[in-house]
């Protein structure tokens, strides 16, 4: 589980990434509003942890930020202790509201309750090494570089990816992208493979697009 946590101040924002990645999960942490924005909009979090007062870009932006995109759980963690500050941040669609100073144990139960009530869904963002896809964007990205396929190379992608590490051979790669029965003489899988390793792969030093001879291929961050 992916954790964004946006506090301005550095130690707090410290103790908690420590905190939460000890229990299991992994965080990203963010000190400014803008950089929380960039985040949101870049990368999937399966919660968000949202301090109200941030500069460049406060709590409250960031939430209607977040709705806009989505069902994202989201935490206020805030020294508002305002009755209006909690009815406004539960109306703008917060899923809960934890005023500072605050217990760890109980920061805790509310993160993994969150986390729970979330609804299950198909994975929507999928990270290999250096390269992240975003699939309901349809956005690609390797070292920070974004990378443009064609429709068909898309769906190839997100097969193999969706499979790290499994050998998929000819045949169910021609079905599953194409939806047509594979024949030896086509070499359409292999067309499409030498595609989409010159745009993924090529200006890269780690391959990940591999071939398993007899077989079929594979995308492993290892050979």
């Amino acid at each position: 589980m992916r954790i964004l946590v946006a506090e301005d101040e550095p130690k707090a924002a410290e103790y908690l990434q420590r905190g939460l990645s000890e229990s299991g999960f992994q965080v990203e942490t963010a000190l400014h509003g803008l950089d929380a924005r960039h985040l949101i909009e870049e990368e999937h979090f399966d919660l968000v942890i949202l301090d109200v007062m941030l500069p460049g870009m406060d709590g409250w932006q960031l939430l209607r930020l977040i709705r806009s995109r989505g069902d994202t759980p989201v935490l206020f963690l805030t020294a508002r202790d305002s009755v209006e500050d909690r009815v406004k941040g539960l109306e703008l669609g917060a899923d809960d509201y934890l005023i500072k100073p605050f217990s760890y144990a109980e920061l805790l139960a509310r993160v993994r309750s969150l986390l729970r009530r979330a609804p299950m869904r198909e994975t929507e963002f999928y990270r290999l090494a250096d390269l992240q896809v975003d699939v309901l964007r349809r956005q690609i990205h390797r070292a920070g570089q974004r990378i443009h396929l064609t429709n068909r190379e898309f769906a190839l992608l997100h097969l193999l990816i969706s499979h790290p590490g499994e050998v998929m051979s000819r045949s169910r790669i021609a079905s599953e992208v194409w939806n047509i029965n594979f024949e030896s003489d086509t070499n359409v899988v292999d067309v499409a493979i030498r595609r989409l390793r010159a745009k993924l792969d090529d200006p890269f030093p780690l391959k990940l697009v591999h071939t398993v001879r007899g077989m079929g291929y594979k995308l492993d961050d290892v050979p």
